[in-house]
């Protein structure tokens, strides 16, 4: 995943940055979100369903970001090795082609990140058993090979997929079963809207960048078909996400109407939506990326609240 920022004034040129401030520059805080936005949802369901495992909702939450800030460690360094992060590029600055650290220790960091998901992953394993073992070096497997290998996700068109699976279903499914020790029909459902809403910013990441991943030959869908298809994918994103709490409404015999008002959030990002129909490959869209992921946990957010209030 990405995050906003406007790609001026490179942090290279600032003599002034820290270490402490390049490394959170490297972990990308901002797309944090789309990390927490699937646990939050899972753990909504639970506690609605009557479940109260604080420690296990704790411990997913934990687990996505050192999963997520891993990612972007190995996106740093792999995109860099692979000659895609260069001076041309429109997005936020990557600390491994700025020069501001080694690829060696990039390559480290993220090693130790995933190292350290033992922490929260013991105690999940200790609830969830092997299934959770599996799920986590799963993600982590493919939070590695989203840019590594000759035939890494994002470089064949499978970043999307990647992020539907891993954002929407292993997230939000994984974070009510070690809560529950099952999983249902809903919770499978509304897994649908945060990996939707996860690939909706990925849509737009892939637009952006769409000129200078052709010519490095990273082989996004916005690549392959073009930019109409890239601003139909967002769309299309945002549709199914505002769909889905209707689809549980009616799955549940109408429990929880109040989580239908996540439905509305799709109303906040139709500003979004115009520029997206309006724009190609410019920093122009970097905004975009940043408003569609305050939306991702506002959705997030009120779904979760309005499925505790219950008539």
């Amino acid at each position: 995943m990405s995050e906003s920022s406007s790609p001026s004034n490179t942090p290279s040129l600032n003599p002034s940055l820290s270490p402490f401030k390049i490394w959170v520059m490297a972990a990308r805080p901002r797309t944090l979100g789309a990390a927490l936005a699937p646990v939050l949802i899972g753990t909504a369901l639970a506690f609605g369903d009557g479940y109260r495992a604080w420690l296990a909702a704790l411990a997913a939450a934990f687990g996505a970001i050192l999963i997520q800030i891993g990612t972007n460690f190995a996106n740093d360094y792999f995109d860099f090795l692979k000659g895609t992060d260069h001076a041309g590029r429109l997005g936020p600055t990557r600390v491994t082609q700025a020069g501001l650290v080694s690829p060696q220790q990039v390559r480290n960091a993220f090693l130790i990140t995933f190292a350290l998901t033992a922490i929260p992953g013991l105690y999940l394993m200790y609830v969830g058993g092997w299934p959770i073992l599996l799920l986590g070096l799963l993600s982590i497997a493919s939070g590695i090979l989203y840019t590594a290998g000759p035939f890494a996700l994002a470089y064949i068109g499978l970043g999307d997929l990647f992020v539907l699976l891993f954002f929407g279903f292993v997230a939000t499914a994984g974070t009510y079963y070690v809560q529950t020790q099952t999983v249902s029909s809903a919770v499978l459902w509304a897994s649908v809207a945060p990996g939707l809403l996860s690939m909706a910013i990925l849509t737009v990441n892939n637009l952006r960048d769409r000129t200078t991943d052709a010519a490095s030959n990273k082989r996004t869908l916005a690549v392959r078909f073009g930019p109409t298809f890239a601003r139909a994918e967002y769309l299309f994103c945002w549709i199914g996400a505002a769909l889905m709490p209707w689809l549980i409404y009616f799955l549940t015999d109408h429990q929880a109407p109040f989580s239908l008002l996540a439905s509305a959030v799709m109303l906040m990002a139709i500003p979004a939506m115009k520029k997206v129909l309006a724009l190609d490959s410019t920093p122009a869209l970097n905004p975009i990326l940043g408003q569609t992921n305050k939306l991702l946990l506002i959705y997030s957010l009120v779904f979760s609240v309005g499925w505790f209030i219950r008539l």
